[in-house]
């Protein structure tokens, strides 16, 4: 922990900047959704902009895991268990994404 005034400036001006940075990926996120020439694929929202989105909520949870509970200064170990986290959840998506892109599934449910 910060023992000296000079280490609490330094941490203070690191959540300072980590805020910074986490209100403009938020106002990023909304501009990616609502701003139509940031729209990225189809008019609209669509599967490219859900991805962008994803990916930048993926900066700020991991910039909050990080910094803000202090996963930066820990053992090796939560890192093992935190990339676990990382990689089951990406096997749901693409599990997921294998369940909607099944002919069958939407054959059988919307009648095509």
């Amino acid at each position: 922990m910060a023992d000296s005034p000079e280490e609490i400036k330094k941490h203070v001006k690191l959540y300072m900047l980590i805020g910074v940075i986490l209100f403009i990926c938020t106002v990023l996120t909304v501009a990616v959704a609502k701003i139509e020439w940031l729209d990225f694929g189809a008019r609209g929202f669509d599967a490219i902009d859900m991805v962008i989105g994803l990916l930048i909520a993926s900066v700020k949870a991991t910039l909050v895991a990080l910094i803000f509970m202090h996963l930066n200064h820990e053992k090796k170990m939560i890192y093992w268990l935190f990339g676990m986290g990382i990689f089951f959840g990406i096997c749901l998506m693409v599990i997921t994404g294998f369940a909607f892109s099944d002919p069958i599934y939407y054959e059988d449910f919307f009648g095509r």
